[in-house]
């Protein structure tokens, strides 16, 4: 079957089996791989994207029900002269990734959270990235990030 969805602002179509994965169409077929497929299960965050403004784990979701809809990923985050948003300039100032590998995944769901709440606590903030999994950081730089990011003063961030 024919998908036709706008992707970071591009209307961009394609040929997809009934049963692909949005993640796999965004990777395999747009070659936008800045979407990550990390454990097939829904668990890890990954592959979060922007769908309809919002945030979607794309391994939850068909190709097929993405028809007609807006997708945002990780590649349209930045501008298109590659100045990072302030979200991700924020996440590299504060050293909120070391692998890189949940970072896309990381950055899509705390956009979506700013967009909710401009403002967040950084209880809001740590409650919002539960379906995330970074194996690397420990979490207290990814959440120093998002609040900067919302232009709040940063506390010293608590272990978990």
């Amino acid at each position: 079957m024919k998908v036709t969805m706008t992707v970071n602002g591009a209307t961009c179509s394609g040929e997809v089996e009934g049963r692909t994965l949005l993640v796999s169409f965004l990777r395999d077929t747009l070659h936008l791989t800045g979407t990550h497929v990390g454990c097939d299960t829904s668990q890890c965050g990954a592959c979060v994207v922007h769908v309809n403004g919002r945030a979607v784990k794309s391994c939850t979701m068909l190709a097929a029900e993405a028809e007609g809809a807006t997708v945002a990923t990780i590649e349209g985050m930045a501008d298109a002269d590659g100045t990072l948003s302030p979200l991700q300039q924020a996440f590299q100032d504060h050293h909120g990734l070391q692998c890189g590998f949940c970072t896309p995944g990381m950055v899509m769901s705390a956009a979506a959270l700013l967009a909710e709440n401009p403002k967040p606590t950084e209880h809001e903030v740590r409650h919002y990235l539960e379906g995330n999994i970074c194996r690397c950081t420990g979490y207290h730089n990814i959440v120093k990030a998002v609040l900067a990011a919302s232009g709040q003063d940063l506390p010293a961030v608590a272990a978990e």
